[in-house]
């Protein structure tokens, strides 16, 4: 099938302009354009334009649009928008889709292909977590072309589907392994392990991604920041520094910020909180190396070691027995409560029934190994 447009003007009847139309040599799909005029000398005046525009793709005709441009477009267009974690999972994506499937034209990412670049994925062994989001960056990269122009149509994903009750890749740490970390510190990082304590024990607290927490700051014009000086104490969040690109001004937890002033003097309210400077996902390793140590297993099934996340997933499972969901959400800073809903407000329902007796006036609430409990209980500050 040649590649080469032909444009051709065709009339629509009554009093209606005249049309050019073309069929794209990739989809098969006929592409329409009103002319705005019923002189027929014009109408093909404006064809012969628009068939040597496009033939030249100065038109961005569908079917010439390269693979190569494409992605030459998307990483200059959308990644200044985005994090550099999901610069790094976008470029992962295409990556195996040209390793796999060596895509010269974009219009040829078909349904079909990418089933079968599904099946290559799931042949060399990668699991389903990573298949899915690898699949899911493609899918949204392929729907942006569309959107743009540079595609007729994105192709349809036949996404794996998880199973039932295994939302999320780990589960939140409980008291004892989190306590076990903390002793673990010093076998992984000797040379400045009261830092990497103060980190554990800032996520424990803090409910922080951890990007966040790296980034979290004293200094009054950094992008997430701590400010102690009103009433109760906040996040001040500029649209730079977090998931949702707003600004907003989120609660800390009495915890937190009781944490926080008992072992930050105020002399030394400047700069990062954490002071740790390295890569997000050096400290990541750090903290699975950590985990790995503790004996902290949140994912039998993928071999999995408490990461960072399981430090938010603890935070949030905690602070879901003490208030409602919205506020849960706006703590966590979720965009949608459905989030909120599915990773932390389904409590252990041995830990329901020991609270519903308690209630009934049968027994105590236990303060076993959950993720409940904090290692101290302290009384909740007020700021002057």
């Amino acid at each position: 099938m040649s590649d080469e447009i032909c444009v051709k003007v065709k009339s629509n009847g009554g009093n209606r302009c005249l049309s050019m139309y073309y069929v794209d040599p990739v989809s098969n799909r006929r592409v329409v354009k009103s002319t705005g005029t019923h002189n027929g000398r014009e109408a093909e005046r404006m064809a012969g334009e628009w068939e040597r525009e496009l033939q030249r793709g100065g038109g961005q005709s569908p079917s010439k649009i390269t693979w190569q441009k494409f992605r030459e477009r998307f990483e200059a267009e959308r990644f200044p928008m985005i994090t550099r974690s999901s610069q790094k999972n976008f470029s992962a994506a295409f990556n195996h889709l040209e390793r796999l499937m060596a895509p010269d034209k974009l219009a040829k990412l078909t349904t079909a292909v990418m089933s079968a670049f599904q099946t290559r994925l799931r042949k060399e062994g990668m699991r389903e977590t990573t298949l899915a989001g690898t699949l899911m960056h493609l899918k949204a990269a392929l729907r942006w072309a569309e959107r743009q122009g540079m595609m007729v149509k994105a192709p349809r994903f036949d996404m794996p589907k998880a199973a039932k009750g295994s939302r999320g890749k780990g589960r939140p740490i409980t008291t004892e392994e989190f306590e076990r970390m903390l002793a673990a510190v010093d076998k992984v990082r000797p040379a400045d392990a009261e830092k990497w304590r103060r980190l554990l024990t800032g996520l424990w607290h803090s409910g922080l991604r951890l990007g966040e927490a790296l980034s979290l700051s004293w200094d009054y014009e950094a992008p997430f920041r701590i400010d102690l000086s009103g009433k109760r104490p906040v996040f001040i969040i500029r649209a730079a520094g977090q998931k949702s690109r707003r600004d907003e001004t989120a609660p800390l937890t009495p915890e937190f910020a009781e944490w926080l002033q008992a072992t930050f003097p105020e002399a030394e309210w400047e700069g990062k909180v954490f002071g740790i400077n390295l890569t997000m996902e050096r400290v990541s390793e750090a903290i699975c190396k950590i985990g790995k140590l503790a004996g902290a297993v949140t994912n039998k099934a993928e071999g999995k070691f408490a990461s960072a996340h399981d430090f938010r997933r603890a935070f949030g499972t905690r602070w879901a027995k003490r208030i409602t969901t919205p506020v849960l959400q706006r703590l966590m800073r979720h965009a949608n409560i459905q989030t909120t809903m599915s990773f932390y407000v389904n409590l252990d329902a041995e830990e329901i029934a020991d609270n519903l007796w308690a209630d009934f006036g049968q027994e105590k609430p236990q303060n076993g190994n959950t993720c409940g409990n904090t290692p101290t209980e302290k009384p909740l500050i007020s700021r002057k």
